[in-house]
C-alpha cells in the first residue's frame, strides 16, 4: 500500500495599519466587581472564624 501525504496550505491575510482598529476594552466595571467579591469573601471568612469560636 502506498502512503498518502496530506498537505495543508494556510493563507495569511495582511491588513494595512491604516484600516486596522485597536482593541481597547474598558475594565473599570470588572475591577469594581472583583473588588466587591473580594471584600465579601473576606468578610464571610472572618465571620466564619468568629462563629467557630462561639460554636466550640
Amino acid at each position: 500500500m502506498a502512503k498518502k501525504n496530506k498537505t495543508r496550505t494556510t493563507t495569511v491575510s495582511v491588513t494595512s495599519s491604516a484600516s486596522r482598529t485597536e482593541f481597547n476594552p474598558d475594565y473599570t466595571d470588572v475591577k469594581k466587581d472583583l473588588k466587591r467579591i473580594g471584600t465579601l469573601a473576606g468578610f464571610f471568612i472572618v465571620a466564619l472564624v468568629v462563629l467557630s469560636f462561639f460554636l466550640k
